[in-house]
């Protein structure tokens, strides 16, 4: 016979530390590992509820008083891109796409130190050497790709923007994306997020992810821009409306017990194949 079991991932709590996006504030994660054949599967669902990839861990933040941090996604059919966006397309008209497999190379790497260096010099990525940018693009239990952006400078075909994206059974998942510094003033970032958008829109995928929303925080303000975009409050996806309406503001009762959280989750089952096939 064959029989139906949920597949029960086991969830942990990380050790209060520096919140990287409000000042002053104490941050934490609730985290599972992603293993085996049902990888994709659990990746599938948990990002469906907050959750984001980073190797092979999931984690969402689970902070003591703070819920500010909301994941957010793009519903691609009903996008329309702002007058600025329309302008940051058009700037970067001269970019080709290379989609690729997840695989480092020493040009990636690179442009990673030259991005870090520039806009994150103080960052909790600030020491990654080679072998953990490896890592980062490489560990990968699930369906990702390398998107490279290129273009012609100087004569020279020079890598000027990077994506590791996660394909899910919803949508793309941009995981991390880095760029030549020289080029942020043509928003090669902002570029990046739109050609998503085209991408799953032509592939008929209904979303993209970006990632956390925090309201209050000045280098997370951009992604309040895109319109059709949902944040993941409550419970719930909800199209953000008015970013005004939402505050970064503590409150001791505004996070759930973690075994209340883990308690909602909905996890995917899986069918084990019986070696009688009866």
């Amino acid at each position: 016979m064959r029989h139906t079991l949920p597949l029960a991932p086991q969830f942990y709590v990380t050790a209060p530390q520096p919140c990287p996006y409000l000042r002053g504030r104490m941050e934490r994660k609730l985290f599972t590992g992603l293993h085996g054949d049902q990888a994709a599967t659990l990746n599938d669902a948990l990002s469906k509820q907050g959750f984001r990839r980073s190797q092979n861990v999931l984690y969402r933040p689970a902070c003591a008083d703070c819920a500010a941090c909301m994941s957010a996604r793009i519903r691609a059919a009903d996008f329309r891109p702002s007058r600025s966006q329309r302008r940051t397309r058009n700037r970067n008209a001269d970019l080709r796409r290379a989609p690729a497999r997840a695989w480092a190379t020493d040009e990636q790497y690179d442009l990673f130190r030259r991005y870090l260096d520039s806009r994150h010099a103080d960052g909790g990525m600030a020491d990654m050497d080679i072998f953990e940018f490896a890592a980062m693009i490489e560990e990968t239990p699930v369906s990702s790709r390398v998107v490279e952006y290129r273009a012609r400078r100087d004569g020279e075909d020079r890598l000027m923007a990077v994506c590791l994206t996660d394909l899910l059974d919803d949508g793309l998942s941009l995981v991390y994306s880095f760029f030549e510094p020289e080029a942020a003033r043509n928003s090669i970032g902002t570029y990046m997020i739109l050609d998503h958008v085209e991408m799953a829109h032509a592939a008929g995928l209904p979303y993209v992810y970006l990632g956390y929303w925090v309201p209050g925080s000045p280098k997370m303000a951009y992604k309040a821009r895109f319109s059709a975009l949902e944040i993941h409050h409550r419970g719930a996806w909800r199209e953000l409306r008015d970013p005004a309406a939402y505050s970064g503001a503590t409150h001791p009762l505004s996070v759930e017990p973690i075994a209340e959280q883990v308690s909602r989750l909905s996890l995917p089952e899986t069918r084990p194949t019986n070696p009688h096939g009866t």
